[in-house]
């Protein structure tokens, strides 16, 4: 079975998970790094149409392939578009070997205690019912911790199980992204915090439920063993938080056992303007380091 298959490139699979799921206001941000300004496009679907060119470009690339890449975070506009004449996320598992998955957070709640929770998610079930239907094989979603206040880290990481929940009712792989701010003072102090949190909504979990955890790059290295080697985590991955490509991988490097899920980190560098050739030569070297750093 293909869900069989893809759980397993996500258990034992050597490589990272491309981040593919800028969506909303991100989107613009993305574009302008990307070499296409505000004044190329004068809608939203216009805007749309560019990022999934962009995308596409990625996917279809030589270097992107299930070899290193082993799983792709898709926004649910691509999900619903196509590649090469398939479904995105078909295309992604059949043709090049990478487990999709797919974005459902619908952005975040004012800050309160610390933290900013996700806002409600209208007609999840309906989008995790598609999602099934397009052959997807997990979901991610992103909340933001911005202090070291233990309620409302509490209540950040209550959100994520509670909702992880029903995506495994579902029989999806939710990935639960509860992100520390890289930048805040008490950085460390939240991050303990967060993992003990963790580990105690994992108890809660069935005998049979695993879930994979999204998490900005510890302070201090190695610091999430305890999550990577727990039983009811099937992966443990890193998102790049602002940092460079360079910075975030020799980050990751000290974390043995933790992947890369980069963003910007792994288009950086990237341009509408390239050639084929080139763009394939930028995408396979920042492939290239990204797995170097993953499997450190």
């Amino acid at each position: 079975m293909a869900n069989e298959a893809m759980t397993a490139q996500m258990r034992d699979g050597k490589g990272f998970i491309a981040a593919l799921d800028q969506s909303g206001g991100s989107t613009p941000k993305a574009l302008k790094l990307y070499g296409i300004e505000e004044s190329e496009y004068s809608s939203d679907a216009e805007m749309f149409d560019h990022i999934h060119a962009m995308r596409t470009r990625i996917v279809r690339s030589p270097a992107f392939s299930g070899d290193k890449v082993i799983g792709a975070i898709l926004f649910e506009d691509t999900m619903n578009r196509e590649i090469g004449g398939m479904s995105s996320a078909q295309y992604l598992w059949q043709e090049r070997g990478v487990v999709p998955f797919l974005k459902v957070d619908k952005g975040l709640e004012a800050a309160a205690d610390g933290v900013k929770l996700m806002k409600p998610i209208p007609g999840l079930d309906d989008l995790l019912e598609k999602a099934v239907g397009h052959g997807i094989f997990g979901t991610k979603m992103r909340s933001v911790i911005d202090a070291a206040d233990r309620k409302g880290i509490a209540e950040i990481v209550a959100q994520q199980f509670k909702i992880g929940a029903q995506i495994l009712g579902h029989g999806l792989m939710p990935i639960l992204e509860p992100e520390v701010t890289i930048t805040i003072d008490d950085k460390g102090e939240a991050e303990g915090i967060l993992r003990e949190e963790i580990e105690k909504n994992l108890e809660q979990l069935g005998a049979d439920e695993q879930v994979m955890l999204k998490l900005s790059l510890p302070t201090s290295d190695d610091f999430y063993r305890p999550l990577i080697e727990h039983p009811k985590v099937l992966r443990v991955v890193a998102l790049s938080g602002g940092y460079s490509r360079e910075e975030a991988n020799a980050l990751l490097a000290k974390n043995p056992g933790l992947i890369a899920s980069f963003s910007r980190a792994l288009t950086e560098g990237l341009s509408a303007q390239q050639s084929d050739e080139e763009f394939d030569a930028r995408l396979a070297e920042a492939i290239d380091s990204i797995y170097t750093a993953s499997i450190t």
